[in-house]
C-alpha cells in the first residue's frame, strides 16, 4: 500500500479558538493528523512549511458572502471562481453565499441553481436559503434543502416588493427550520421607518449618497431586532441576526441569550472598521452598504462587544459592485446596489485593528472569524478547526508585516476597496486548502478549482459559543 506524503508545517505558533501554542502541524491527504511537539523527526519525502515567528489559524469562514447576487437592476462581478481567489488571498478558505430567490422563484429552485457553482471555486463553499413568502409548498422546499445540507434560511424585514417577508412567513418559517435542525437568519430594519427616513430626506435634498446614514436609522434595526426577537422567543426557535451594526442592537441579543433563547449576533468588518464620515468625502457612494456605516461612537461601540462575547461571528457581507455600478444612481440612494467589496479584506482589516492594536487574542479573532461560523452553520469542526480530523484548511500568518491596502494589489473582481490606503498590521502570508498550498508568499501557486459543496449537518446549539 502507498502512503501519501506528508506536509508539516514546522516553527510556527498554532492557534485553536480554545488554545495557542507552539506546535507542529501535520497533514495528510487533505485533513489534519496530528499536531506535534515542535522540532520532531520529519519523515523523508515530507513537504515542510516554514512558519517561524508566525501563527498558524484554520482557514478563515466567511459566513456571510453574496457572489455574482442580484438586487434590483444590479447584479453583482464576480463568479465563483473569482470570489473564492479573493478569499484565500485574505486567508479565507470557506464561504458561505445566499441563495435569494428572483421575484417569482422558488426557494427550492434557487438553491439548486447555486449549489452546482461550488466546483468553480478555488475552496469550498456552503449556502443559506431563502424565504420570502409562506405558501403550501414552503415547508416541504425546506425539508428538501435541509436534507441536503442547506439548513440556515435567511430573510429580511425591510426591501418591501423584493426580498422582505412579513412577520407570518417569519413565525412559521422559524417553527419549520427549528424542527428541521436548522435556523433561521435575518436581516433586521423596520421597512416602515426606514422608508419614513427615506421620504424626509427626499424632501429635503438629502436622498444622495452623502446622506446614506440618515436613509437607515440605528432605531430602524433595534426595533426590527426586538421585533423578531419575540417572535423567535414565542417559537422557542434559534435566530442569527446578519451585520448588527449598534451595541444597542447586539445587546438585545445578548440579553435574549440570558432569557434562555438561543440567539446569535454576526458583525462585519466594514462596520466595527469604518464610520460615517466615509460618506462626507469625495466619493460617498463608494460606502453605502445596508445597514449604513455608523457614528464613530457607535462604532467604538460595536467593537468593544468583540471582547465581551456578545459578538458570535465576523463576517465580511461581501458584494463586488464597481463605481460604474455604485455611481450610476448616487444621487439617491434608493435605487443604488447596497454592498460592499470584503471577502479578501475581512481577516486583515479585523486582525490588524482588534488583534494587532488592541490586544484582542488570536484566540477570540479564531474564535469569530472560523470557528463560530463553522459552528452555527453546522460546519464545525471539519471547517473553523485544525485539530486531527479536520480539513486541511491552513493560514499561516505574518503577524507583524505592515503592509498598505491598495486595489490594484487585491483579487476582488472591482476597481476599487472601501479601504484604499490603510495601513494594516499582520497578513496571511501562505495558504493552504485541503492540504494543497494555494497561496504561498502572496504568490498564487495553484488555481485548481477543487471547491466542493459542503452540507450542514443539524445544528447542535450546545456546542456554540
Amino acid at each position: 500500500m502507498t502512503t501519501s506524503p506528508l506536509t508539516v508545517v514546522r516553527g510556527g505558533t498554532v492557534v485553536e479558538s480554545s488554545w495557542s501554542g507552539l506546535a507542529d502541524l501535520v497533514m495528510r491527504d487533505g485533513k489534519i493528523i496530528a499536531i506535534a511537539e515542535p522540532g520532531g523527526l520529519i519523515p523523508d519525502g515530507a513537504t515542510v512549511l516554514d512558519a517561524t515567528g508566525k501563527l498558524v489559524m484554520p482557514g478563515g469562514v466567511d459566513p456571510h458572502c453574496h457572489v455574482g447576487f442580484t438586487s434590483g437592476e444590479f447584479t453583482s462581478l464576480d463568479s465563483y471562481a473569482e470570489c473564492t481567489t479573493a478569499a484565500v488571498f485574505g486567508g479565507t478558505t470557506t464561504i458561505i453565499d445566499f441563495a435569494i430567490p428572483r421575484p417569482g422563484e422558488d426557494p427550492l429552485d434557487a438553491a439548486d441553481k447555486l449549489r452546482t457553482k461550488a466546483t468553480e471555486g478555488l475552496c469550498d463553499s456552503a449556502l443559506h436559503g431563502c424565504v420570502v413568502e409562506w405558501d403550501d409548498t414552503t415547508a416541504d422546499q425546506l425539508a428538501t434543502m435541509a436534507a441536503a445540507g442547506i439548513r440556515t434560511v435567511k430573510m429580511f424585514t425591510t426591501y418591501a416588493g423584493e426580498s422582505m417577508a412579513d412577520e407570518h412567513t417569519i413565525l412559521r418559517t422559524m417553527q419549520t427550520t427549528r424542527d428541521l435542525g436548522g435556523m433561521v437568519i435575518i436581516h433586521c430594519e423596520s421597512d416602515a421607518i426606514v422608508g419614513d427616513a427615506q421620504n424626509a430626506a427626499a424632501s429635503c435634498g438629502h436622498i444622495d449618497a452623502a446622506g446614506m446614514a440618515a436613509t437607515r436609522p440605528e432605531l430602524a434595526e433595534t426595533a426590527s431586532v426586538a421585533a423578531v426577537l419575540a417572535i423567535a422567543e414565542s417559537q422557542r426557535a434559534p435566530v442569527y441576526f446578519v451585520h448588527q451594526s449598534s451595541a444597542a442592537a447586539v445587546e438585545l441579543v445578548a440579553d435574549a441569550r440570558k432569557r434562555g433563547l438561543v440567539a446569535f449576533t454576526e458583525v462585519v468588518a466594514h462596520h466595527v472598521t469604518l464610520d460615517d464620515s466615509e460618506y462626507q468625502g469625495s466619493e460617498p457612494e463608494r460606502f453605502v452598504c445596508c445597514p449604513p456605516l455608523r457614528s464613530r461612537g457607535t462604532v467604538d461601540g460595536l467593537g468593544k462587544h468583540l471582547f465581551t462575547g456578545h459578538i458570535t461571528t465576523i463576517g465580511s457581507d461581501h458584494c463586488c459592485y464597481d463605481t460604474v455600478q455604485k455611481r450610476q444612481h448616487r444621487h439617491d440612494v434608493r435605487h443604488m446596489p447596497n454592498g460592499l467589496p470584503g471577502v479578501e479584506t475581512r481577516l486583515p482589516v479585523v486582525f490588524s485593528k482588534f488583534v494587532a492594536a488592541n490586544g484582542l487574542s488570536p484566540s477570540r479573532f479564531v474564535q469569530l472569524t472560523a470557528a463560530n461560523p463553522a459552528r452555527t452553520n453546522g460546519l464545525y469542526p471539519r471547517k473553523g478547526s485544525i485539530m486531527p480530523g479536520s480539513d486541511a484548511d491552513v493560514a499561516i500568518w505574518d503577524p507583524d508585516l505592515e503592509w498598505t491596502v491598495s486595489d490594484a494589489d487585491l483579487h476582488m473582481a472591482t476597481d476599487y476597496t472601501p479601504y484604499e490606503g490603510r495601513r494594516l498590521r499582520g497578513k496571511p502570508v501562505t495558504v493552504v486548502v485541503g492540504g494543497h498550498v494555494v497561496v504561498h508568499d502572496g504568490i498564487l501557486v495553484d488555481d485548481t478549482p477543487r471547491g466542493r459543496h459542503l452540507p450542514a449537518a443539524p445544528l447542535d446549539f450546545t456546542s456554540m459559543c
